[in-house]
């Protein structure tokens, strides 16, 4: 039955303006139902036609009548029952705002309910966010500011803007609201959740990550975090532009990834970690074969001979689990230049390693760790995670061999990210894996908004990689390695 024929029940009118509808969804809805819309722009009910709807970028909903949330329950349960929503194929949002339209020109005129245009246009652009989209989520999956969404149950929501955490006067229903979008994002993706598996990790259609935990782990209530996905990628260019580093630390960064050096990438949760694995790997020249293996698929690679692996976790069975560990192995097989793994933090990590030893130089990682030094012992941790560990020395002395520089990226208290060091690692000394610093950011304290005062410093060392740059013919200037001498600025 077509959308015409399921809103052709009794008591349903045909007709009416299009309240609260973009200019083309509302002289498609015109259109549909035999009209033309008015020039005047006056709607049935006495009111204004409005082509606007409730702005991309807010976090706060619009003032709303007493008897919003009534009406907006009434023609969604309308929605609910004459159109078939569960049907295979999907119904657009054109379809459902027509549909919602009419089921609330009904009640208005029937019941004599007050009700603004304004209020109209954003009741309805709610229920088919409630329909066809993410609920209460839309809007700040739309705007582009956010980092993050976080949901604490229906009443608590926060979201992550310049990396300060802001709580929003965004609320869902209650608990079962909560689950009905996340058990419509996880079906989406033929996952499941429920008090057997309480835990889902998944990948929206814009391939921001998404996780959620449901009682009786989460005490409060469903809850949700939501990583959205960058549309741009990160370059060098925008890290100068953004103060994460300076020219120079750049200007050693391109040259140690042309110089097909094994970079490391160390930071913390929400550092910038892949950002910075971004703007790395598109330094890479585009005649180079470039293999990537990610959990959740967030790298944007410009190249065009790239091939993307991700993982695959257990289906409903607990069965099919494809690790990247396996995936790791797999790619030594397909004649990599380079290998790129978004995060080590298993037994992978030993794999990476070895292929870093027999050959397959210039290979990228990250992994979470608050130094370099840090990151030199979980490595040795993750290493030490698989069936048949080697012992700790050995493995210490395949990360000398392997990993020749070690990228630290932080998130300042204000919210500021920024590559903190730069360190060279040169070899062992006993049981000790030796490296050398050759930038760093130097921290004084805060201005009266709170803000970090600091630099980035070169420490004065020279890379030994200097002198591989040189033999490839790669310009690397030593003066860009001169310590600063200047004095710190005044707090």
């Amino acid at each position: 039955m077509s959308l015409r024929d399921r809103l052709k029940k009794p008591g349903i009118p045909q007709g009416g303006s299009s309240f609260g509808l973009d200019p083309l969804t509302a002289n498609a809805a015109s259109e549909k139902n035999g009209i033309s819309p008015t020039p005047s722009g006056q709607g049935v009910a006495g009111g204004s036609l409005s082509a606007s709807v409730a702005p991309e970028n807010h976090t706060h909903q619009p003032k709303k009548g007493e008897k919003f949330d009534e009406v907006k329950s009434r023609v969604h349960n309308m929605l609910v029952e004459n159109l078939n929503i569960s049907s295979t194929v999907p119904l657009g949002k054109e379809e459902v705002s027509l549909a919602a339209f009419q089921f609330l020109e009904k009640i208005l005129i029937a019941e004599k309910v007050p009700m603004g245009t304004s209020e109209r246009s954003v009741l309805i652009q709610e229920l088919v966010e409630e329909v066809v989209g993410l609920g209460p989520l839309e809007p700040l999956l739309r705007d582009p500011t956010i980092s993050e969404i976080m949901v604490n149950g229906p009443k608590n929501v926060y979201i992550e803007r310049l990396g300060k955490l802001h709580k929003t006067t965004v609320t869902f229903k209650d608990n079962a609201h909560v689950m009905h979008i996340i058990e419509r994002i996880v079906s989406a993706v033929g996952r499941r959740v429920d008090e057997k598996t309480p835990m889902v990790d998944a990948r929206l259609k814009d391939g921001s990550r998404f996780n959620a935990i449901i009682p009786p782990l989460a005490l409060d209530g469903p809850s949700i975090s939501i990583r959205k996905f960058k549309a741009d990628a990160g370059t060098l260019e925008k890290l100068l532009g953004w103060g994460s580093m300076t020219p120079a630390m750049a200007r050693t960064l391109e040259a140690a990834v042309k110089c097909h050096l094994n970079i490391i990438i160390s930071g913390g949760t929400g550092s910038g970690k892949t950002t910075m694995l971004n703007s790395l790997s598109a330094l890479i020249a585009p005649d180079e074969r470039i293999v990537t293996i990610e959990d959740s698929a967030e790298l944007q690679l410009k190249q065009e001979h790239v091939v993307r692996l991700e993982t695959r976790p257990p289906n409903i069975e607990g069965e099919g689990q494809i690790t990247a560990r396996q995936l790791m192995i797999n790619s030594l097989r397909m004649r990599p230049d380079r290998i790129v793994v978004g995060e080590c933090r298993g037994p992978e990590t030993l794999e990476m390693l070895q292929a870093m030893n027999t050959g397959h130089d210039g290979s990228l990682t990250t992994l979470h760790a608050n130094t370099p030094r840090d990151a030199i012992s979980r490595i040795v941790t993750m290493c030490m995670m698989n069936t048949n560990p080697l012992p700790e020395k050995t493995i210490r002395q395949q990360v000398a061999s392997a990993v020749h520089l070690i990228v630290q990226v932080s998130r300042l208290m204000d919210g500021q990210r920024k590559t903190t060091s730069i360190a060279e690692i040169t070899g062992m000394e006993g049981d000790v894996v030796t490296m050398q610093e050759i930038f760093k950011f130097e921290q004084y304290g805060l201005d009266e908004n709170f803000k970090v005062i600091g630099r980035h410093v070169a420490t004065g060392v020279r890379p030994r990689f200097a002198d591989i740059c040189k033999a490839k013919g790669i310009d690397l200037p030593t003066d860009i390695f001169n310590k600063d001498e200047a004095p710190p600025p005044s707090t």
